[in-house]
């Protein structure tokens, strides 16, 4: 009896711990996730989501740029945003997909922007003032093109700038050009990437691909801001930033009626009625004090009388302010 006894509380032991083991490791696997040294991932898919995000608004204004630049429909759509190491990026584009690397100044570290020739030829072609036919487009670029292709290219990136706007501010400086992916590396053959890609089509018939690049190191910085909430907050700041702007640029042109006074002087009604030709009416103002110009009958500045090209003038001495 015993014996049964202690074989039952051996079982009841062995039991409990069986169990605890069973509920530490549940507990212990919870806690943990895999993790793929060869290939970490190091963009969140919060992070993809914002890259997403700020580069729909980027081809939305690019497309509208380039319609009137190349007198061409345009239309651009992000296909994908991917994360991937920087040896699978170069080894999954065709080795003719024209490179081109870039900088946005403060971000560290180059950029890479990938066109197929497909696109780079329809391009070229109407900068030249073609009809927009793909021809030849797999040969190499002349000197001629490698300038239109580098001013085309600046002018891509500097709408790029734009766009990155909401996140900070930065300054988009042009690198060089580069055949192939293998001549100009912009980092090492591990480091993860995020690429995004999209399809350009130009007119009705032609199709192509364009990608960029961003290695980490690029991004590390600005990784706590990209997320669809910071941008969102941010953008109606900017938003208005660049309504203020433009609103300023188109008001700058209208036509305002200035006025400068030269003294006051009070007289009877009687005093108006006899004037003459050569009369002289005394004024408050002395000649050695400033006068004062009025911009739609509204006292602004501090002004002094001269001559320029034997024409009547004012300077402006100062921001008008009631005197003591």
């Amino acid at each position: 009896m015993e014996n049964q006894d202690f074989n039952i509380e051996d079982n009841i032991r062995e039991e409990s711990k069986f169990n605890l083991e069973v509920s530490m490791s549940d507990e212990f696997k919870r806690g943990c996730k895999l993790y793929n040294f060869r290939r970490p991932d190091k963009f969140s898919k919060e992070h993809l989501k914002a890259l997403q995000d700020i580069h729909r608004d980027f081809v939305r204004h690019l497309a509208t740029v380039l319609t009137g630049y190349l007198r061409m429909e345009v239309e651009i759509d992000v296909i994908s945003v991917d994360q991937l190491t920087y040896e699978e990026y170069i080894c999954s584009m065709p080795s003719h997909v024209q490179n081109m690397i870039f900088k946005l100044n403060p971000l560290s570290g180059e950029i890479s922007m990938g066109m197929s020739p497909e696109v780079l030829a329809v391009v070229l072609d109407r900068m030249l003032g073609g009809s927009g036919v793909m021809n030849d487009h797999g040969r190499e670029l002349t000197q001629i093109e490698e300038l239109l292709t580098t001013k085309f290219v600046e002018k891509i990136i500097k709408i790029l700038e734009e766009a990155w706007g909401t996140i900070l501010p930065v300054k988009s400086e042009f690198v060089t050009l580069a055949n192939g992916y293998h001549s100009v590396p912009i980092t090492t053959s591990g480091e993860i990437v995020t690429l995004i890609s999209f399809e350009v089509r130009l007119g009705q018939k032609n199709f192509g691909l364009m990608n960029i690049c961003f290695p980490y190191p690029v991004l590390e910085t600005v990784l706590p801001k990209l997320t669809p909430q910071y941008i969102y907050q941010h953008a109606s700041v900017a938003a208005n930033e660049i309504g203020k702007n433009e609103t300023l640029e188109k008001i700058k042109t209208a036509e305002l009626e200035m006025q400068v006074i030269l003294g006051k002087a009070n007289i009877e009604i009687n005093e108006v009625l006899d004037l003459k030709v050569d009369d002289v009416i005394k004024l408050d103002q002395k000649l050695d004090k400033e006068l004062v110009a009025c911009i739609n009958k509204k006292e602004k500045f501090f002004v002094v009388p001269g001559v320029v090209q034997n024409k009547l003038c004012v300077k402006i001495m100062d921001q008008y302010h009631e005197k003591e």
